[in-house]
């Protein structure tokens, strides 16, 4: 870290602070701005931050998540800097760095929810099993325009190059060039901060955009690039006279953002355990690929609160809007949950389609691991695939506190999360449940008064 440090500062002797970063629960950023000179005593004396950060709201309030983070007084516990986390931020006001931190693990006072912690003790059972994952996120946002209507809702940007505001046309490239000069900065950042990223396509919402991750076989790097590249769209957006969020339903008559995330498995000798090994002139699949995908439906309901974590990820999840609805799976299927995509023998991945794009990054990926994990464990077989339209909503929980009381009911998450940190999740979402409904809207005076 020190090395890293130092290299740094030589190749930006005009980064006068650095932004130290961790991401709680909800997937918001938190953290400390130093002086760039602090940073190597930093990384050599260590630092502490509040023990409950990670449990904070989706704005910002502490909460008390059973007896954490309030009850006890909020504790400071040990914080490391991550190595290969330091970059440049060329967004803001001035030139910045950032690097991001984690607890110290086995430390008496390191809390149990940190989620990047979470999804390393799921990694740690496929290490067990001499099996690396490969992974890889795709990411749909929106663009806005920063003028709310006089409703006080959101809207449509303008076009960079027509004025226009953005249409429905997916994969329209006169969309992608209108709002090109923010894409292309966003791609260049992605690149600044060591960050590689695939094709840009408009989608089918007003404003709508995806941009793919490539796949790692270094997970928690894949993670870590997924929540800075939300953290890079956000601020350049901002530059470009954007908002951009990842809210999951945005417009209730648009499409939502989702998460997709591809996964594969590779043996020892390298070789990809989807695929038959039986013949190695084949294509087929594996029992392995089969184990894995009953694995995803079994835990599927269970593991909601995760993908969708919030009351308005809910609100996504309808017949008939471009999302998943059920426990399925099928072979090149893109209204199934679980999805084989087309591809060689080498490359047979899971395409895991449900999440809403404002999950966690780290717990998305940490239940859809742990998912396959138990499926191939314990030899699952699910129905038959789907080939038609899965349009029949059926198999999943309806909104967040429903979804809560499978998880919190879930041994298998427990075993794989930990069985500390399932209750403290799901005190916290409740928690910001009651917050939220804790409110009187515009419309219950309409109806109402």
């Amino acid at each position: 870290m020190l090395n890293e440090i130092k290299q740094f500062q030589t190749n930006n002797p005009d980064v006068k602070e650095v932004d130290l970063l961790l991401l709680d629960l909800p997937g918001n950023f938190y953290g400390k701005r130093y002086a760039i000179e602090t940073l190597e005593k930093l990384a050599t004396d260590g630092l502490k931050f509040p023990r409950g950060m990670p449990l904070m709201s989706t704005i910002g309030e502490a909460i008390d998540a059973l007896g954490h983070g309030l009850a006890d007084g909020d504790p400071d516990a040990e914080i490391e800097l991550i190595p290969g986390t330091l970059q440049p931020v060329s967004w803001e006001s001035e030139p910045r760095g950032q690097v991001m931190v984690r607890y110290v693990s086995g430390n008496e006072n390191s809390p149990c929810w940190e989620p990047r912690t979470c999804l390393m003790d799921v990694l740690d059972r496929f290490k067990a099993d001499d099996v690396t994952p490969v992974v890889a996120y795709e990411l749909e946002f929106y663009l806005f325009d920063k003028q709310r209507t006089d409703e006080g809702l959101v809207q449509p940007p303008l076009g960079q190059r027509t004025g226009k505001r953005d249409n429905f046309a997916v994969l329209g490239m006169e969309r992608v060039s209108d709002f090109g000069e923010c894409l292309s900065d966003i791609k260049r950042t992605c690149l600044e901060q060591g960050i590689c990223i695939g094709p840009i396509s408009a989608e089918v919402g007003l404003g709508q955009y995806e941009i793919n991750l490539p796949h790692y076989s270094d997970v928690l790097k894949a993670a870590d690039h997924c929540a800075m590249f939300k953290r890079i769209v956000r601020g350049v957006a901002s530059n470009h006279g954007f908002e951009a969020s990842f809210m999951a339903k945005p417009y209730l008559d648009h499409a939502g953002n989702g998460l997709h995330l591809h996964t594969s498995f590779y043996d020892s000798d390298g070789k990809n355990i989807f695929k038959d090994s039986s013949d190695n002139n084949s294509d087929a699949s594996s029992e392995t690929l089969l184990h894995a995908i009953a694995g995803l439906l079994d835990l599927m309901p269970a593991s909601l609160s995760f993908l969708a974590p919030n009351i308005n990820a809910f609100r996504r999840l309808k017949p008939n809007n471009n999302v998943p609805v059920s426990p399925s799976w099928g072979y090149e299927n893109r209204s199934v949950a679980v999805r084989v995509p087309d591809s060689d023998a080498k490359n047979r991945r899971i395409e895991y389609r449900l999440a809403g794009a404002d999950a966690n990054p780290y717990l998305a990926l940490a239940v859809m691991l742990a998912g396959i994990h138990h499926g191939i464990q314990q030899k699952l077989i699910p129905g038959e695939p789907t080939v038609n339209l899965a349009t029949e909503a059926f198999g999943l929980p309806t909104d967040l506190l429903e979804a809560l009381r499978l998880t919190e009911s879930s041994d298998v998450l427990k075993d794989y999360l930990g069985e500390d940190f399932i209750p403290v999740y799901c005190a916290q979402k409740r928690s910001e449940v009651a917050t939220f409904e804790a409110a009187i809207s515009a419309r219950e005076y309409e109806w109402y008064l």
